[in-house]
């Protein structure tokens, strides 16, 4: 069971709100995904300005800090890697910072370095023989190591000190994009949406009708069904899963998110919920979860403060941090603590 990607379920019936609110939803391709954008506002002219304006947002985020776009920040550190340091803003450098900070508290389980390791694996949907040879896999992950990073905060500069080293900030910017989105609505007034980055869900204020957002909880195994919600607001709910991106050897899946401690994909869960106050972070740990596998990535969550989860594992079990409160349909079963 997993958020249905931002799907908003009919809220319990409210009062109507002295004045009229309408509700406005745009989509645009941003980093690679689907962003859908929905706001609360008085009329058409205010909620097509807004959307344009959060989506705008998103894009710029994403040119300046893009793995993939020849003139970003971030193509530049990895270009001049063993070279030299790269001055950079002072937003992109601060968004860097923050994630080491994450590696530090997570021991390593986040790591923005993780793209310096050789591509050996092709998540294709697919059958494969065999994983790469344990001999393959050291070496590709030879250059990976958030602290081998040199961060100067004067003069805004990051220096990778090795040749081959290589930064991505994916696990992380759709999240820091719609945490920048929610700002900029905020300066036009906008008191009520739900913001949807493939999954990284942040809302806030109420829907037109005045309920709360309802945030859908499915099964892996049939996309489409519902078994659970949860009704919030100025929240993030952020998911990620390996039933995207993925091949199987013998059976099992492996995702596409690698264990930069030992280079293979990190086995053990289906999908992770995080639920926490601040969207950029929880874009972060749910990869964090997915690393340390299902018992101790759930005593990590459950030693954060105002930070859940729900975790779904390899044998379809379901578990759920100790604050983490779902309402279940007719049949659905409770997760575990």
């Amino acid at each position: 069971m997993l958020p249905l990607l931002g799907l908003v379920l009919p809220g319990p019936a409210q009062p109507a709100p002295a004045t009229q609110r309408h509700t406005f939803t745009r989509s645009a391709h941003l980093m690679g995904s689907t962003f859908t954008f929905t706001v609360v506002a008085a009329d058409d002219s205010t909620g097509q300005r807004a959307l344009r304006a959060g989506l705008g947002e998103v894009r710029r985020i994403d040119r300046l800090m893009s793995f993939w776009d020849s003139t970003s920040e971030v193509v530049r550190i990895n270009r001049l890697a063993g070279v030299r340091p790269v001055a950079i803003s002072a937003e992109t450098f601060d968004l860097i910072s923050r994630t080491l900070r994450l590696s530090q508290l997570s021991d390593g389980a986040f790591d923005i370095t993780f793209a310096s390791a050789d591509k050996l694996y092709k998540f294709d949907h697919q059958a494969h023989p065999s994983l790469p040879d344990s001999a393959s896999v050291r070496a590709s992950v030879r250059r990976i190591g958030w602290q081998k990073m040199k961060l100067d905060a004067a003069q805004h500069t990051v220096f990778l000190p090795e040749k081959g080293m290589r930064i991505n900030l994916a696990g992380i910017l759709q999240g820091y994009g719609i945490r920048r989105a929610k700002q900029v609505l905020d300066g036009l007034g906008i008191r009520g949406g739900l913001l949807n980055g493939s999954g990284d869900i942040y809302c806030w204020g109420r829907q037109a009708d005045g309920s709360l957002w309802r945030v859908a909880i499915g099964d892996p195994d049939h996309p489409h069904s519902v078994a659970a919600w949860i009704d919030v607001t100025d929240v993030a709910v952020v998911t990620a899963g390996n039933y995207e991106q993925y091949f199987t050897v013998g059976g099992q899946v492996y995702g596409h998110i690698i264990n930069p401690h030992t280079g293979y994909p990190s086995v053990g869960l289906r999908s992770v919920t995080i639920v926490c106050a601040d969207v950029e972070l929880a874009d972060g740990l749910d990869e964090v979860v997915f690393v340390k596998g299902p018992s101790a990535g759930l005593a990590f969550i459950n030693g954060l403060k105002g930070v859940d989860c729900t975790l779904i594992t390899d044998d379809n079990r379901m578990l759920a941090s100790r604050g983490m409160k779902l309402n279940y349909y007719h049949g659905a079963a409770a997760p575990h603590p």
